[in-house]
């Protein structure tokens, strides 16, 4: 009975690797005044990785980059996450739309 609970949770351990691994992959970006923070993120290249907006203003934001093929409403004083990649090395802007010349950043791929 005890090599069955061992193969158990062995088997539950091992398909939750991949989760923890995946977490890991993440970064965020602060949007206070219609400035990013940081206004350039460096991410490795390859990789599929979770962005988490925090948009620190009362008013919302609409997060996005054609470069990333990504558009997404961040309401004041909210949260939202998107995943990008794998990028190839280069640099990808990204901007809050609704204050285009003010919050212009850039997404590093190394």
């Amino acid at each position: 009975m005890s090599t069955i609970f061992r193969l158990l949770a062995l088997a539950a351990l091992t398909m939750t690797l991949p989760l923890a691994a995946a977490a890991d992959d993440s970064y965020v970006l602060s949007l206070k005044n219609h400035t990013f923070s940081p206004a350039n993120l460096v991410l490795p290249k390859g990789e599929r990785v979770k962005l988490t907006v925090n948009n620190l203003d009362k008013s919302p934001a609409e997060f996005e980059s054609q470069d990333l093929d990504v558009e997404k409403i961040v309401p004041g004083g909210q949260t939202i996450s998107v995943f990008v990649g794998p990028l190839e090395p280069g640099r990808y802007s990204f901007m809050d739309e609704y204050h285009e010349d003010e919050s212009k950043a850039y997404l590093t791929v190394e």
